[in-house]
């Protein structure tokens, strides 16, 4: 489980570090930063990809995503007696972003290319990246350790070793080498990392791909689109928690049933009600009930992931329909740590009253944002590994 996740001078997070538990409910007046920091936990994920700098690439470049603000605000700035103005630089240009758990810890440091001739001149560059034991970061604890082109890795005795290979200015240590003698840690956290899922806004247009009949294979994963939503609900009622899906169906539809049709390998939901003489397909069923059916389908996977993230989940979702999906998402925290991003205070009230559930209200002060409550003092430990 995640303990602790830091960013830094991504958009409005200049220096945020935010304090993370089993089920957590991220809220916040509009423009707060919420989906500022849905978007960097994706550019975090990325990283395990091979696609974060395409990912930055897609939001306009490093330029247009950094911190727009000054380096730091002066405390008359703080107290409104000076105008916000730009100050002299100390710290090179950087965005950075990590995470760290009980055991071990990871960050990306990246950068402003050096000016060339180059069409890629405006990619990013990756200055430093590092994995280490714990959920601090120190000097002896690290385990990996990536300046520019150079990697090194502790052995046995934990003495460096540096890899011959050298590493692209623009991809990650973690696609970029794999060798599970010299540095078992780093496919331990790549694998980690490549286990999260994102939900975020499925379509449920009528053209939208849940609505229409898929080729059907086992699907312990619901597709980022939905398009395999059948599926993924026969792989449920097959292999995974076939009673907890009836279960989830009934709190949110009393009476009702899914059945999953088949004709010519094509998979099509179907939901019977009380009531009526014939089960409505997919194509009839309300933009609420075939949302709702996706989360279904992303929270009772039989494959958990370490990390799950959904990005305003109540989207399109009847008010009565809210406190089925909030005890679906409570009862998921048993077999993944969960992140809901919201403004809905329906949902925001029935999560927080779960045992143990830690609410983040962001806020925005001077254009930048923090955690509402949470003094410099009191948040997670954390240190970023120097150039």
């Amino acid at each position: 489980m995640l303990s602790t996740l830091a960013i830094a001078n991504y958009r409005s997070l200049r220096d945020l570090v935010v304090p993370l538990e089993r089920l957590n409910i991220v809220t916040g007046a509009n423009g707060s930063g919420k989906s500022s920091l849905y978007r960097a936990l994706r550019l975090l994920a990325e990283t395990a990809q091979g696609g974060l700098v395409g990912a930055l690439a897609r939001e306009g470049g490093l330029q247009s995503t950094l911190w727009a603000g000054p380096e730091q605000h002066s405390r008359a700035m703080k107290r409104g007696e000076q105008k916000v103005e730009g100050t002299r630089r100390k710290d090179p240009v950087h965005l950075r972003l990590g995470f760290s758990s009980d055991d071990f810890g990871y960050t990306i440091d990246l950068g402003l290319p050096i000016p060339s001739s180059s069409a890629f001149a405006l990619d990013p560059e990756i200055k430093r990246e590092c994995i280490w034991a714990g959920p601090v970061f120190r000097h002896p604890s690290q385990l990996v350790d990536r300046r520019g082109p150079v990697l090194r890795a502790t052995d046995e005795s934990g003495a460096w070793q540096t890899v011959p290979h050298p590493m692209s200015k623009f991809a990650s240590m973690m696609t970029e080498f794999s060798d599970p003698r010299s540095a078992p840690e780093m496919i331990f956290v790549r694998e980690r990392v490549r286990s999260w899922r994102f939900y975020d806004h499925f379509r449920s247009d009528i053209d939208a791909p849940a609505r229409q009949p898929q080729i059907g294979t086992h699907t312990p994963v619901l597709a980022d689109d939905g398009s395999d939503l059948a599926a993924a609900l026969q792989t449920i009622r097959e292999i995974g928690d076939a009673e907890g899906l009836d279960r989830a169906v009934d709190d949110a539809f009393p009476g009702a049933e899914i059945e999953i049709s088949q004709a010519e390998g094509r998979f099509e939901i179907a939901m019977r009600q009380h009531g009526l003489l014939r089960p409505l397909r997919s194509a009839e069923l309300s933009d609420g009930t075939l949302r709702y059916l996706l989360l279904v389908a992303a929270l009772l996977t039989p494959r958990p992931p370490e990390l799950l993230v959904l990005n305003e989940p109540e989207t399109s979702l009847h008010p009565d329909l809210v406190p089925a999906l909030a005890r679906l998402i409570a009862a998921t925290t048993r077999t993944a740590q969960i992140i809901v991003v919201t403004h809905n205070e329906q949902l925001i009230s029935a999560l927080a009253a779960e045992q143990g559930a830690n609410p983040i209200r962001l806020e925005k002060n001077l254009g930048e944002t923090a955690v509402a409550g949470l003094s410099r003092l009191e948040r997670p430990p954390w240190q970023w590994p120097p150039r």
